[in-house]
């Protein structure tokens, strides 16, 4: 499937400058396109912390370039591995890059040698995305309708995304016509970032607001519901952003299709099922206020989980570079990932 990369392949909102890593800060889009400077591992963890970077791939890509920074300074490479590491506790990208850098430092590579790796880690990453593109589009009936849940392009990736990669390819094939973004309460990823992403690249789509969802299955407009992960367990069940299980539920009801798609590095079969993941806990202020203003009562309480977990019961196509599993299982995961 030949692809016009020139055309939906453009952003790139990771960037390695030599001495610094710059960012493309997500909390300030659409609006304002604002970059971060980290100069230092202790910046970089705080640009994960605080969603200026988000996205599991590109979550893992920042902090290996964060433990770059450290060997540039001579800094203590232990503390910030911990200090990268502790950043945020759902992404099981995150722990496979660092993984992937202390093993480097363990065999003694020097800053240039560590910054080797972390390109290796970005390049293989647009490499992976690519590639899933073309794999999960060739499973979409030419004209589908998708729904795509949270922020899975370029901004969450090294470029072109994971769930949002597959619809890129999709469109440009002529297998998606319509394309449909949930808003991703409290953060908006999906009215901020993803609709962002899809009118750049001219593709149509339309926002709806998260509790749409089962009403659009409903009438018919959509064939598959296509997202990203944050970890997948060994048995097939994926945690990504919190609202994709009511997603994969209604889908299910509907009789729509239900895709994951995620490069290899978000599975982790240490893992053994979906209730073993760390379900992250984010300040409940966050759903008190919309873009810093508050909506809701002085006095008020929230819970605010960012994550929820779909059983692999509810998935149809879990899509990895290494290749499609249909309907997930932990022998077919085993088969594939040892």
């Amino acid at each position: 499937m030949g692809i016009d990369y020139a055309r939906y392949d453009r952003i790139r909102a990771v960037q390695w400058r030599d001495d610094h890593l710059r960012l493309l800060d997500q909390r300030r889009l659409p609006f304002e396109e604002a970059w971060l400077d980290c100069a230092d591992a202790d910046a970089v963890a705080q640009a994960i912390r605080d969603l200026a970077v988000r996205g599991a791939p590109a979550i893992g890509i920042a902090a290996a370039w964060g433990v770059v920074l450290a060997a540039r300074r001579g800094a203590d490479l232990a503390a910030a591995l911990a200090t990268l590491r502790a950043a945020r506790p759902t992404a099981v990208n995150l722990m496979w890059a660092l993984d992937r850098m202390k093993a480097r430092i363990a065999a003694g590579a020097d800053a240039a040698a560590l910054a080797a790796e972390a390109q290796a880690i970005q390049d293989e990453d647009l490499a992976a995305n690519r590639r899933m593109g073309a794999l999960g589009a060739a499973l979409i009936a030419p004209g589908s309708g998708v729904l795509t849940h949270c922020n899975t392009g370029s901004l969450a990736t090294a470029g072109f995304g994971t769930a949002l990669g597959v619809i890129r390819a999709g469109v440009a094939a002529g297998r998606i016509a319509q394309v449909y973004a949930g808003e991703t309460r409290p953060w908006q990823q999906g009215a901020r970032l993803t609709m962002w992403e899809l009118v750049r690249d001219g593709i149509p789509a339309r926002l709806i607001a998260d509790a749409a969802a089962a009403h659009l299955m409903k009438t018919g407009a959509v064939q598959w519901v296509i997202v990203g992960a944050d970890r997948i367990a060994a048995n097939g069940d994926t945690a990504n952003k919190i609202g994709t299980y009511q997603l994969a539920i209604a889908a299910r009801h509907h009789g729509v299709k239900f895709m994951v798609v995620a490069p290899s590095s978000t599975v982790d079969m240490a893992t053994p099922h979906g209730g073993a993941i760390e379900i992250e806990l984010r300040d409940p202020a966050e759903l008190l206020a919309t873009a810093g203003r508050r909506t809701v009562v002085e006095g008020a309480e929230a819970w605010n989980p960012v994550f929820d977990v779909t059983p692999a019961g509810l998935i149809d196509a879990l899509v990895t570079e290494r290749g499609v599993i249909e309907r997930p299982d932990a022998a077919s995961m085993r088969a594939r990932f040892g």
